[in-house]
């Protein structure tokens, strides 16, 4: 898929929205990407993960013994892309505020791991998520994204593929623009906003 083609699966599920948002990282923007509406339609989320899996490379693909994702922005996508790649997938949640395998999840020792996010913006619960299945004895050998908002900032000290790179300029509290300093922040994501 062109980036132009993934956009529009993002338009025709009215997942790009315009507004003020409060991300999860703390920064504000004037765009959001709602990926559980894109991922809403399970044809969409198939192609989109199909599309995804094309982009690492074959002997990675080969590799990976199983997926896992971050819950709840996650679970969606790392589930298609366990589908897209014949592999299990399942998930880390944080029920205590640190990510961890739960539901009677486990990684076998060893166990070579893609790490499925939806979207990356700093890479915190990536990086969250990475030291969770370090723990749990796996080795995560590679990253993917549907969205990569960092601006090919994001280091994860693992490769990273996203299926697409969006930079929507973000603001700390202090830099807002006048048009977004004027209306209230919505607070869109599943997790808390960083401190």
């Amino acid at each position: 898929m062109t980036d132009d083609e993934i956009l529009a699966e993002f338009r025709a599920a009215d997942a790009l929205l315009q507004g003020h948002f409060l991300l999860s990282s703390g920064r504000h923007s004037e765009y959001y990407l709602q990926c559980a509406r894109v991922l809403m339609d399970t044809s969409r989320a198939g192609r989109l993960a199909g599309a995804l899996a094309a982009k690492l490379p074959r002997d990675l693909r080969q590799a990976i013994d199983i997926v896992v994702s971050p819950a709840m922005g996650g679970v969606i996508i790392g589930h298609e892309m366990g589908r897209a790649l014949g592999k299990p997938a399942i998930f880390v949640e944080r029920p205590t505020g640190t990510f961890e395998l739960r539901r009677g999840f486990h990684i076998a020792a060893g166990a070579k791991v893609l790490m499925v996010e939806d979207v990356v913006t700093t890479g915190l619960s990536s990086r969250e998520a990475i030291e969770a299945v370090s723990r749990a004895g796996g080795e995560v050998i590679a990253e993917a994204a549907l969205v990569d908002r960092s601006a090919g900032q994001i280091d994860l000290g693992v490769p990273f593929y996203p299926l697409v790179a969006i930079n929507f300029p973000t603001y700390a509290e202090n830099e807002l623009p006048p048009e977004l300093a004027g209306t209230p922040a919505i607070k869109p994501g599943s997790r808390s906003v960083a401190a």
